[in-house]
């Protein structure tokens, strides 16, 4: 364990009512009780475990700074498995700086960025998975990432991986067996169970480390409103947010770029944006935004290819659906003017919702097909999100389709051992079983000061 003790402020800065002064290390007791004075004693022995104290905060003459709570939190039951001491001071600017000021004064020294929670995975109290879904958490932008750390944080990754480490180590040991004991051991029989194994697990990574999904979860999924001038994208953007938003008026062309909103669907954010009319134009400026638009259009999980519903389809808009794919939905607007055309007249496959911007009829079918669209299927502990999680476990699926390709192609099997290795190495660097120092600092570099 590191010998000295930290401090930082576990609260944002700012006015606030309360703000959380945090302490870790071999001190954090004593120089809590250098600064604290209990409103009525501490028992024989000093604070109890996990107690909130009203007290006050001193300075070094004995005077009163400021009226506070105070937990002690002894090790291994804290979060850093450390004595760790809390002092529960009023919010603003004044009351948590003289209270890191006063702490350091007796000893401790600035914490740096995701310290406690690096000193919580050196300490074994927590995996490098487990640590990473700490700032998933705290940077989570929808209720489906909020989740997906909480899972994590429960230890669903780590579960996971040490599965899979325990079968491909398994694996190992039958290798060696048939290497060491060819007369007991057939080794072609053995071949054929070994690369049913591998293909077992191969297809449970497949299912966990899928990016896309990942991204969705943690990132949003990206909608953009396609379209040609004045089919009523704006107002349709509008209606979605249900919040006069972007632009609307008579004049073709009066969205020029790309315009962005959030919105939330079954606690998966969206990013929504409505982009420019997309015709031939000689203006530079809309060209540009026509251009930004096509852009748009093809980075999306999703493309609402918006149409005059109540005019016949124009040579535009016919070159626009013969470039749609299947992330596209046909929103076929203005059916409060009429219908001028149907799904007929779409390629077979294109899904159509015939919709009012300006009278939200069909704006709830909109809405619950843009839901199944973004919605990411709830698996429990299936899914990885971190993005270094996901590259390492396509990294060991790399190795482990190398070591199936052996036993497909009848070579020994000790041939394919070295990839089984390497594929349970990489899985280990997922929970920081064998990392570098390196790595580990680049991990926790991302992390806030004060968790």
């Amino acid at each position: 364990m590191p010998n000295d003790t930290i401090a930082a402020l576990a609260t944002p800065p700012g006015a606030g009512a309360i703000a959380i002064v945090r302490l870790s290390g071999p001190r954090a007791k004593e120089i809590l009780l250098g600064c604290f004075a209990p409103k009525s004693p501490f028992p024989p022995g000093g604070p109890k475990s996990h107690r909130l104290y009203l007290g006050a905060l001193l300075d070094g003459q004995g005077r009163k700074m400021d009226q506070v709570m105070a937990v002690y939190m002894p090790g291994p039951k804290s979060y850093t498995a450390e004595d760790v001491c809390e002092i529960h001071c009023h919010g603003g600017r004044v009351a948590p700086a003289q209270t890191l000021s006063r702490v350091m004064e007796l000893g401790a020294r600035p914490a740096q960025g995701g310290e406690f929670t690096r000193r919580a995975f050196e300490n074994g109290r927590i995996s490098l998975s487990q640590a990473e879904a700490v700032m998933m958490m705290i940077s989570a932008r929808g209720q489906a990432a909020a989740r997906a750390a909480a899972r994590e944080m429960e230890g669903g990754v780590s579960r996971f991986v040490r599965a899979a480490q325990k079968e491909i180590e398994s694996m190992l040991s039958e290798i060696s067996a048939c290497t060491d004991f060819p007369e007991e051991v057939d080794e072609g029989e053995a071949a054929q169970n070994l690369l049913g194994r591998v293909e077992a697990l191969l297809s449970e990574m497949e299912r966990r480390a899928d990016p896309d999904a990942a991204r969705r979860v943690t990132d949003g999924a990206s909608v953009v409103l396609c379209g040609r001038p004045n089919v009523g994208k704006s107002s349709l953007m509008n209606a979605l947010l249900d919040s006069e938003r972007a632009i609307v008026t008579g004049t073709a062309g009066t969205t020029r770029d790309v315009l962005t909103e959030r919105m939330v669907l079954d606690g998966v954010e969206i990013q929504l944006s409505d982009t420019a009319g997309q015709r031939e134009t000689e203006n530079e400026i809309e060209r540009m935004g026509v251009e930004r638009a096509r852009r748009a259009q093809e980075q999306a999980d999703v493309v609402l290819l918006v149409l005059d519903g109540a005019q016949e389809l124009t040579q535009a808009d016919r070159t626009l659906l013969d470039g749609a794919d299947g992330r596209c939905i046909v929103v076929a607007n203005k059916s409060d003017l009429g219908a001028a055309w149907g799904p007929e007249a779409l390629k077979a496959g294109l899904p159509m919702i015939r919709v009012s911007a300006r009278t939200s009829a069909g704006m709830a079918e909109l809405l619950e097909a843009l839901r199944r669209r973004v919605r990411v299927e709830e698996r429990g502990e299936e899914l990885l999100t971190v993005q270094r999680h996901i590259g390492l476990c396509r990294s060991a699926m790399e190795a482990l389709n190398r070591a199936a390709e052996v036993m497909r192609a009848g070579m020994p099997l000790d041939l394919c051992a070295a990839d089984l290795w390497e594929a349970g190495e990489k899985l280990g660097e997922i929970t920081g079983d064998n990392l570098t120092g390196q790595v580990i600092d680049q991990v926790f570099q991302r992390f806030c000061v004060g968790k």
